[in-house]
């Protein structure tokens, strides 16, 4: 049960019965260490406007003065965070790295309020936590900053700040881009991930700070958090371009800001895997990047494996750049990556087949790009021109595609055969490869074609193609056609008009073995995954004009090298399971009516931690509506509940929000309840509606005459 309440997620997890559970992993639990380890929670903060931060600190007993690797995120330190916590940073401070686990303002025990994501009064915070860090007496002077998600989001932005004494960051499935590489768009178009991950939160922060910690001020804190709580999917949604909200946080606008050394890690199943090629191309200082099989996970946690000594590696990190030990570690290549074999597509999975590779650069200049034609149904080296070819996807096109951000070990919900998702679509085949193919780095396709509507949304997937004809996705990417030209603004589609447009896929790391097929399949919907467009799109195109291109790996000698030490972690939360939990995913579809709807359900159960006596307990619901024939009846609702039970506080929280289409506009609900052992203490709720047609009037009038 280790995965209860993995607060640090930026999405809400959710599965199907087609797979079960895999929750457990490998570990070898470290009992001794170099040093004694002292614990101190809680360890205040008291910032310079007199708000006080709570946070957990280890700490090596030593004389020798020793530095801090800080971890800032609002996920609750003390029920949220705690299992992963206990695995991991009492094993690094009894290796002589004093760890401390900050509840950022607004959330856990700490004062304030908490109004949104990554905001500059977050940033701020941070800077001056690490400067009190720096001046403790027992501290070297020199702090590091980690975290996975947003913890890995916040350490990229504060180390754009340059706060003096912040030497070195490790981030971990995060991303450097907040518009175009997070949970609300993609390719320009609105994730529904968006809502679902805003319910969450919802819901999460709703909850009171720990009584025992706070003391008897912790229900006026809770009143204020609570009574200036909303969606944040309000101001998400509120901002379908990348403006000035989304560059603020967004360190790739400036990559040459980032001094410190920088230490990028994920898993090509996790949703933020393509940070890590972006952030190794264009950060200027001391950077490594470490991609392996793993989902939005730690890498010495969690599955699909094989799981690496992800602590070791850290600790080779910190020591090299906190302590001024050559550890060797930057002598390793600038990128070690999986590559995985080929595999028969699976809901879940609980270790990928592949290898380790090396790259000493990156970009590589060993990568070269093949280019094939889309021609008549076939990806061919050379143009064949032919018929115009067309698709109209229904809006039920996507279902078999898995959730943008899955969790494929835990949680059965990745890709499963394409065969009929290709049938949904255009597609291009090769003819069965005479060789082995190696694709790393970033397909992309560039495509001559016309519309029959001023905006039209496009799904290009890559998928490896058995002998027998399974169809396994390999990567996939979007665009929403009005942001052709850039993400800052929306264009309208010249209706019957052929335009170019180039569509960047995932990064991949992958080998397609000789005797497979390469597909690469179109569709006008991806559901749901997105939001669809108001109308239907038909999108043609001439066969022999657009092409593939593919980013090929020659084999490298340096990629037997490759090695890491066996997973190794400390002591986790001893806990008792009070009601266990289950997880269900239900796909119906009305025959008749054409409707298809999607039920995720993951009841996380209820445990209590035993140490400190707490007791929480979660559940999630998700439900997505559509007709096949009309993007306006899309629905999502989504419903997240939490419980909490310390001291005198007995909690529940429970947040439900829908989006749904009122016209052609997005219309947003939600509600929240919040009840003390089992009365209605607070209610709240909003409505609120966003245009979908906002692209530029001048080329969308033009549109519309002809």
């Amino acid at each position: 049960m280790w995965q209860l309440l993995l607060a640090l997620i930026s999405f809400v997890d959710v599965a199907s019965t087609l797979c079960p559970l895999y929750q457990q992993v490998c570990m070898a639990i470290r009992t001794s260490y170099p040093f004694a380890i002292e614990t101190i929670d809680p360890y205040w903060i008291v910032l310079a406007d007199g708000t006080r931060i709570a946070a957990t600190l280890w700490r090596p007993v030593t004389a020798a003065r020793v530095p801090v690797v800080c971890e800032m995120v609002p996920y609750r330190r003390r029920d949220g965070t705690v299992f992963r916590d206990l695995e991991m940073h009492p094993w690094m401070a009894g290796h002589g790295i004093a760890v401390a686990r900050v509840d950022i303002r607004g959330s856990g025990d700490s004062d304030g309020i908490l109004a949104g994501e990554y905001l500059p009064q977050e940033q701020d915070d941070a800077v001056e936590i690490i400067a009190h860090f720096a001046a403790q007496s027992w501290c070297n002077g020199n702090i590091g900053m980690q975290g996975i998600s947003w913890g890995g989001f916040n350490a990229l932005q504060v180390a754009a700040l340059r706060p003096p004494a912040l030497k070195a960051i490790i981030t971990l499935c995060s991303t450097d881009d907040r518009y175009a590489d997070d949970v609300h768009y993609m390719g320009g178009a609105l994730l529904t991930e968006d809502v679902t991950w805003s319910n969450f939160m919802l819901a999460t922060n709703a909850l009171p700070p720990d009584p025992r910690i706070v003391g008897d001020r912790w229900r006026e804190m809770w009143q204020q958090r609570l009574a200036a709580h909303r969606s944040w999917s309000e101001t998400w949604l509120a901002h379908p371009a990348r403006d000035a909200y989304w560059r603020q946080g967004s360190v790739c606008e400036d990559f040459s800001a980032i001094e410190a050394a920088v230490l990028a890690v994920g898993g090509w199943e996790d949703s933020y895997s393509n940070a890590i090629p972006r952030l190794l191309a264009g950060l200027d200082g001391p950077c490594k990047g470490i991609i392996g099989p793993w989902t939005h996970t730690y890498p010495c946690r969690g599955a699909p494996g094989p799981n690496i000594g992800y602590l070791q590696e850290a600790l080779r990190w910190w020591r090299q750049w906190l302590r001024g030990e050559d550890t060797g570690i930057m002598a390793e290549p600038k990128l070690r990556v999986w590559i995985g074999d080929s595999e028969r597509p699976a809901p879940c999975y609980t270790e990928h087949r592949g290898t380790w590779a090396a790259e000493a650069e990156w970009p590589s200049p060993r990568i070269v790009t093949h280019s094939l034609y889309l021609n008549d149904r076939l990806l061919a080296p050379e143009a064949e021109p032919g018929p115009e070819l067309a698709v109209a996807s229904p809006a039920t096109a996507g279902t078999d595609c898995g959730r943008w951000g899955g969790y494929g070990g835990t949680s059965p919900d990745l890709p499963i055969d394409q065969r009929r998702e290709d049938g949904l679509g255009l597609t291009f085949d090769t003819t069965p490869l005479e060789a082995d193919l190696i694709l790393l780095g970033a397909p992309e396709v560039e495509i001559e074609a016309k519309v029959d509507r001023p905006r039209a949304t496009i799904t290009a997937r890559l998928c490896d193609v058995f002998p027998d004809g399974t169809s396994a996705l390999i990567t996939y990417g979007v665009l929403d056609l009005t942001h052709r030209h850039g993400h800052d603004r929306a264009v309208a589609c010249p209706v019957g008009e052929a335009f170019r447009f180039r569509l960047r896929l995932n990064d991949v790391g992958r080998r397609i073995p000789a005797g497979h097929r390469l597909r690469l399949s179109l569709a006008t919907a991806h559901w749901p995954i997105l939001w669809p467009d108001p109308e239907p799109a038909t999108l043609s195109m001439p066969s022999g004009v657009s092409r593939l291109e593919l980013p090929l790996r020659p084999p490298e000698p340096r990629d037997g090298a490759v090695q890491f030490l066996p997973v190794e972690v400390s002591q986790s939360a001893r806990i008792s399971v009070i009601e266990p939990g289950a997880e269900t995913r239900r796909i119906t579809d009305e025959i008749g009516a054409g409707t298809r709807s999607i039920a995720l359900v993951n009841d996380h159960g209820v445990v209590r931690l035993d140490d400190r006596v707490i007791t929480t307990g979660s559940y999630s619901r998700d439900h997505f509506t559509i007709d096949q024939r009309s993007p306006l009846s899309a629905r999502v609702e989504t419903e997240y509940a939490m419980t909490l039970q310390s001291g005198e506080a007995s909690v529940e929280s429970r947040a439900v929000s829908t989006l749904s289409y009122e016209g052609s506009a997005l219309l947003l609900t939600w509600r929240l309840e919040v009840r003390e052992q089992d009365l209605l203490v607070h209610e709240a709720s909003g409505e609120r509606r966003f245009a979908r047609d906002l692209y530029e009037e001048a080329e969308a009038g033009a549109a519309r005459k002809r």
